[in-house]
């Protein structure tokens, strides 16, 4: 029987999460833990295990270097830039993630963070609630509105679908040129992109040419009307920057949802205290649905992996 470690919640009920379960209670033994940065706690719950299944919690290379029964590394999660990719390639352990869980959730947090910066939800539920009114904070449509996307992938490229209908003009930028784009995305470089968009939005991956990206140097480049939406990963924009940058009104506003750290933020994280901007503790890929969804991927790639292949292959 093959020993697999849930390393944390995957978000969904207790009955929902043994329903996944069951049709595997003859050949799998499974064991929950609850999430931990822990080292030695992470090897001593692992050590044993045939395969783990982790959601965005890291995983060092130094504890998946010191389970040697582990074979198959099941990630809750689009990205992998968590997990010691470069340990498990070394022990020849397997990795799949639960690519497009998210798509409809991220996609529609990007449209809510622009329609609320947009029209000033924030602070006009602020002046409501102090006895105050509108004045000074009518806001502006996002129909007719410059978007540029960076990074259109299966999420870029669905929030490009929902640009579409609210009649956006959609810029993408890529790593490279793709022909099979629709017909209502224009593809362009990140310079114009950034020059040219009314709001901007990261959908690209965490990786040596994206960390860091978006500097004082990119957001100066901005209309000083134009907003930021991150729901990337945090470090693909300079925190201290883009704060300065909206202290300093280079550009009118930001959305954020993911951080250099995971909230809670420290006290004196520079954003916290930025003007116009709209923070949220990394929630774009929390819905009821796309947690069912991602359950119901990941014990798909169980499976697959028990019968010999694999799905959603990211080693």
């Amino acid at each position: 029987m093959k020993k697999v470690v849930i390393m944390e919640s995957l978000g969904i009920s207790e009955e929902e999460l043994n329903s996944f379960k069951r049709p595997f209670e003859e050949e799998v033994e499974f064991t929950e833990y609850p999430k931990t940065t822990d080292v030695s706690a992470l090897i001593r719950e692992a050590k044993d295990a045939d395969a783990m299944i982790i959601a965005n919690m890291p995983m060092p290379g130094e504890v998946i270097s010191a389970c040697d029964r582990l074979q198959f590394i099941d990630v809750a999660f689009t990205g992998v830039d968590h997990v010691g990719l470069e340990a498990a390639k070394a022990k020849g352990i397997k990795v799949s993630n639960a690519s497009g869980y998210s798509n409809e959730a991220v996609s529609e947090l990007v449209i809510g963070a622009a329609l609320s910066l947009l029209r000033n939800i924030p602070q006009t539920q602020e002046r409501v609630r102090n006895g105050g009114t509108k004045d000074g904070l009518v806001g502006s449509e996002l129909r007719g509105k410059t978007v540029g996307i960076i990074g259109y992938g299966k999420i870029g490229s669905r929030t490009g679908e929902l640009l579409h209908a609210f009649r956006c003009h959609v810029l993408a930028q890529s790593r490279s040129f793709h022909p099979d784009y629709p017909d209502f995305v224009e593809q362009v470089s990140q310079e114009e992109l950034l020059r040219r968009s009314d709001i901007v939005v990261l959908h690209c991956p965490l990786n040596e040419t994206t960390r860091g990206m978006i500097d004082y140097e990119k957001l100066c480049m901005m209309k000083p009307s134009a907003i930021l939406i991150n729901v990337a990963r945090g470090p693909v924009t300079n925190e201290d920057d883009l704060a300065r940058a909206l202290s300093e009104g280079i550009i009118a506003g930001a959305a954020i949802d993911v951080f250099t750290k995971e909230p809670p933020l420290p006290s004196d994280t520079q954003l916290l205290h930025a003007p116009n901007t709209l923070l949220t503790p990394h929630i774009a890929f929390a819905t009821r649905e796309s947690m069912t969804l991602r359950a119901e991927i990941v014990f798909d790639n169980l499976r697959a992996w028990l019968d010999g292949s694999q799905n959603n292959t990211i080693l």
